[in-house]
């Protein structure tokens, strides 16, 4: 749910998703000794468990005890859990493990994630369900959170290749095809045969990853075609569907949700098209109360669009209805609303077709099916904003890990993604921008989002300091609520406070930032803001100090500020922080030199009572004579 309108109304941080993303189906995570309780608090708390759970015996040895936790033998904990589809995280022996999963197996299709860990969150191994249940990929968001190893035996993980049974997940794909042709599929690719992948829909971008570039594909082809990567049913046996069809519905007053159910389902199979590959239903505005069409869109989990009877007017359809055109205001409904919420570039698949009503129905519905040159998933794609730190890896949050091992793609300027390349695995994607060109790269992220994948947007320091949160927010927020994909902030360590912790303790007292690019905000503006620092004797930290092009802004400010401190005024020079060549110095305002200083620097500047001592800057808690406690 988007934050409410109203400004009057309060509403709940997590209205943008600001709490961890979980995976599918309900979480449990249990221990089976006392010693897991530690670590299972922990996975609760970072979000990684709806649920914990102990046995009795182990529950037994907690002082007090714990009211809100499960509290069963191992056997009935897992067994429950099991029945619900949602995965299970374990602290305990694997082979203990082991044994109380053998009653519950059925085949790998069905079992739903199982990963094992122990109680330290050292080593974790995806157990069941590694690849159809998601439990690989929860054992590396685990790993990140926890700084564990995970354990893989699997084909595909030692040979570094795509697991195709899994991958189109991270893209926001639904996989279909029979279980007996994808575990074919499997054993071809662990024995190294050549993969015919034909990709008629959804973004190609899974091939620019190393894994995808280690299975070994032959050429595109129709024929012999093994994996499919379009809205077909009949392209190969196993097939991926990017979300690309939009089907237009017109009916008649209302009409029986059982009719309008059967005539989209007919019209999917006379297309030979799968109704997985379906972004959403589109109608003209008056039949948004119609209660049919509510319900049946309620039912598949399909949003609505509706456009206005002029919009319908100007698509040009195969189509048009004179009829129509005199009752409705635009001669097609069907036809018109699928091509315009497919957008540019959209094929009509399956023109409009009349079904009527058959007994115990009521009413006529028209439905059409168009084509979107892009998926459209909007409630299966994610935007997570990281924020990296300065540069060490080291200095890299536990949070922004976990988020990073989650996303698929990583967006971001060429340096900052150098930087977290050893984190990068071969399945996941790097997608290098211009450092000037903010915008293009929070659209692009944006969009992948919206076509169902899980993206990161990777801002040095912290995202929301001078980095990509704001602006990636305000378009965000720009878009109807239906086309919204989760969105989440991942705090970083600013170059800021990494500056003063190399210094000394120079924030101590009250302080601000300001950035002295004036690409994005007028000088007049940031001058204001410098004379309001000196006077308000804020320690100010100086972002963005002096590049080839704005070589002048620097000592203009350092002017600005001693109007109302002295010269001694310590300053702290931190440039590189965090990577291997950094450099961090302490001087004086009046003798700092601008052309010391780049766009690789940090500024922070004492304020009247900040002073350096024995190698370090301090700024006190309290000016003189106040008292502190």
């Amino acid at each position: 749910m988007a934050p409410s309108a109203d400004p009057t109304r309060p509403f709940a941080l997590n209205a943008v998703n600001s709490t961890p993303i979980q995976p599918m189906g309900a979480s449990l995570a249990m221990g089976l000794s006392a010693s897991a309780w530690p670590l299972l608090q922990q996975l609760q708390h970072n979000g990684h468990a709806d649920r914990v759970g102990l046995t009795p015996v182990a529950a037994s040895a907690l002082q007090p005890s714990i009211g809100d936790m499960l509290v069963a033998p191992a056997a009935e904990l897992l067994a429950g859990q099991w029945l619900s589809g949602g995965p299970t995280i374990v602290i305990g022996a694997l082979g203990a493990v082991t044994r109380l999963v053998a009653p519950l197996l059925s085949d790998k299709q069905n079992d739903p994630a199982v990963v094992v860990m122990d109680a330290k969150g050292q080593q974790i191994v995806p157990l069941l369900g590694g690849h159809a249940a998601g439990a690989e990929q929860l054992a590396h968001e685990l790993a990140a959170a926890l700084g564990g190893q995970v354990v893989l035996t699997g084909d595909a993980a030692s040979q570094r290749r795509l697991a195709l049974d899994a991958f189109g997940d991270a893209w926001g794909w639904v996989r279909t095809g029979d279980h007996e042709h994808w575990h074919q599929l499997m054993i071809s690719q662990a024995a190294g045969q050549p993969l015919n992948v034909l990709q008629q829909s959804g973004t190609a971008l899974w091939r620019n990853s190393s894994a995808g570039q280690n299975l070994g594909l032959a050429a595109e082809s129709d024929n012999r075609c093994t994996l499919a990567i379009g809205p077909r049913v009949d392209d190969a046996p196993c097939r991926w569907h990017p979300a690309t069809l939009w089907i237009g519905l017109g009916c008649e007053r209302l009409s029986s949700l059982g009719l309008l159910a059967r005539a989209v389902d007919q019209a999917l199979e006379t297309a030979g098209m799968a109704k997985e590959a379906v972004a959403g239903i589109s109608s003209i505005e008056a039949k948004g109360d119609e209660p049919a069409l509510l319900m049946f869109c309620e039912q598949r989990g399909w949003p609505l669009r509706l456009h206005s009877a002029p919009a319908l007017a100007e698509v040009a359809v195969p189509t048009p209805s004179e009829v129509v055109k005199a009752e409705m205001g635009t001669a097609s409904v069907a036809e018109a609303s699928a091509l315009l919420s497919s957008g540019e570039g959209a094929q009509l698949v399956q023109p409009k077709r009349i079904v009527h009503a058959a007994p115990g129905e009521r009413g006529a519905v028209t439905v059409a099916i168009a084509e979107a040159a892009h998926a459209m998933a909007p409630r299966r794609g994610e935007l997570h904003l990281i924020g990296s730190g300065p540069g060490s890896l080291q200095l890299l949050t536990p949070d922004a890990r976990a988020a990073l091992s989650r996303c698929v793609i990583w967006v971001g300027y060429g340096l900052y993604l150098d930087l977290l390349e050893p984190l990068r695995r071969c399945d996941q994607v790097r997608v290098d921008g211009q450092l000037t060109r903010e915008r293009d790269r929070c659209e692009q992220a944006l969009d992948l989002a919206r076509q169902g994948a899980r993206v990161a947007l990777v801002s040095s320091g912290d995202s929301g300091i001078y980095g990509m949160a704001g602006l990636a927010l305000e378009l965000w927020m720009d878009l109807p609520e239906s086309e919204r994909p989760q969105f989440q902030v991942h705090p970083g360590l600013s170059a800021l406070q990494l500056a003063a912790a190399r210094a000394g303790a120079p924030l101590m007292h009250d302080f601000c930032t300001i950035s002295l690019s004036d690409r994005l905000t007028p000088w007049e503006v940031i001058e204001r803001r410098l004379e309001a620092a000196a006077a308000g004797d804020f320690v100010v930290a100086v972002y963005n100090p002096r590049s080839r092009e704005r070589d002048w802004q620097l000592a203009k400010a350092r002017d600005i500020l001693l109007r109302a401190r002295p010269t001694t005024t310590p300053v702290v020079m931190a440039r590189q922080l965090g990577r291997s060549d950094e450099q961090v110095s302490l001087h004086n305002l009046g003798n700092l030199r601008p052309e010391d200083v780049d766009m690789l620097t940090v500024l922070v500047i004492g304020n009247s009572s900040s002073r350096v001592q024995d190698g370090r800057m301090v700024t006190p808690r309290g000016y003189p004579g106040a008292a502190l406690n």
